[in-house]
């Protein structure tokens, strides 16, 4: 098998260090170059166009925002950010520049975490081998390229004022399962809500628990919905969008005239954490032909068997095309079950989906 090219960038020598000896501890795996900013960086890329780049974001000369704006025009490649917990707001503003997925950066003293950073890495590896054309394109998504601003910022979006949750259940339930490039696909479909749907989201990513609280957050900010990292049991109503937590997962149940979400622990059977499958089957028992299911971009097959419950229950799925999904895995695994009504670039499931929770 070719090897996975990589160049570590990174201005702390002890995290080049420890990233590159993780790296090529790895099967299949080459470290081709090292560089201390991004203006160093940029250089190595164009000359050796490596297959993945690591990325610290905070770095003198040029910082990593700049880099990937940079990179994305000249020299489009894979990128993986190695953000710290202080900075899980950077994370989001470069995956919207055009990164392709992040982890945890290591620390000096708590060294048991780097055999988890490791198997990171080594499905961050799996997952470059595995990408679509459209990966590493400056206008992957759809959404960088209409919405991204000189300095990484987004535009802001009406005021919450025109959408907040009002009382009663809603007519629609939303149901989302996203993994690989799910953040920016995200983001495209919350820009697109209608203010007076009468829906409810409920999304199922797969991300790091200290990282969907932030995410929540700026989803908030950028949709006419509100938006919330889930707890406990929280009651659904129309305009409202509940985020699954990392490290748990997400359920929909009825209880009266009420639609309510619930985070439960993980289970044995969960292959995936917030589990789309668990989403999906209980938000068809719940919501029965009102649901629809949504299947955006992502590694493996979460939310193949949960869109045959939502279809049997005479509800409708979506699904990204190949034309847009970074990785097509989760979205193909449910175009192959059969239950999949739709399956439209981004932009346009986002549109359709927005026309759907009108009616």
């Amino acid at each position: 098998m070719k090897p996975v090219r990589v160049l570590v960038v990174d201005d702390s020598a002890f995290n080049r260090r420890t990233l590159s000896d993780l790296l090529v501890a790895l099967p299949g795996v080459e470290v081709i170059a090292k560089a201390s900013d991004g203006e160093e960086a940029l250089k190595l890329a164009v000359e050796l166009s490596p297959d993945l780049i690591t990325l610290d974001l905070e770095m003198p000369r040029m910082d990593g925002f700049t880099f990937l704006r940079l990179l994305m025009v000249r020299k489009p490649t894979p990128v993986i950010v190695v953000s710290g917990f202080a900075a899980k707001e950077n994370v989001f503003r470069a995956l919207e520049l055009g990164a392709l997925d992040f982890i945890a950066k290591p620390t000096r003293t708590v060294t048991a975490d780097l055999s988890s950073i490791q198997q990171e890495l080594a499905e961050k590896v799996a997952l470059v081998r595995q990408l679509s054309p459209t990966a590493a394109s400056p206008t992957r998504a759809g959404f960088r390229g209409r919405s991204a601003t000189a300095t990484g910022a987004l535009p802001a979006m009406p005021d919450h004022a025109v959408a907040r949750a009002v009382a009663g259940m809603p007519r629609w339930l939303v149901v989302v399962a996203s993994s690989t490039g799910g953040p920016t696909a995200l983001l495209e479909v919350f820009t697109q809500l209608p203010a007076s749907a009468s829906a409810a989201l409920v999304v199922a990513q797969h991300m790091p628990e200290r990282f969907t609280k932030t995410f929540a957050e700026r989803l908030d900010r950028l949709s006419t919905f509100t938006v919330e990292e889930s707890s406990d049991v929280q009651v659904l109503r129309p305009g409202h969008a509940i985020i699954g937590a990392g490290g748990r997962c997400i359920e929909v149940v009825r209880r009266g005239a009420e639609l309510l979400t619930k985070s439960v622990p993980v289970d044995a059977a969960d292959r995936y954490v917030p589990s789309a499958d668990r989403l999906f089957e209980s938000a068809a028992r719940a919501m029965g032909a009102r649901t629809i299911g949504v299947v955006l971009t992502g590694m493996g097959d979460d939310g193949a068997k949960g869109t045959l419950a939502i279809r049997d229950a005479g509800g409708t799925i979506l699904a990204e095309s190949a034309d847009t999904a970074v990785v097509y895995g989760m979205p193909g695994a449910a175009v192959r079950t059969g239950a999949v009504g739709a399956v439209l670039p981004l932009r346009e499931l986002a549109a359709r989906l927005a026309a759907m929770i009108m009616a």
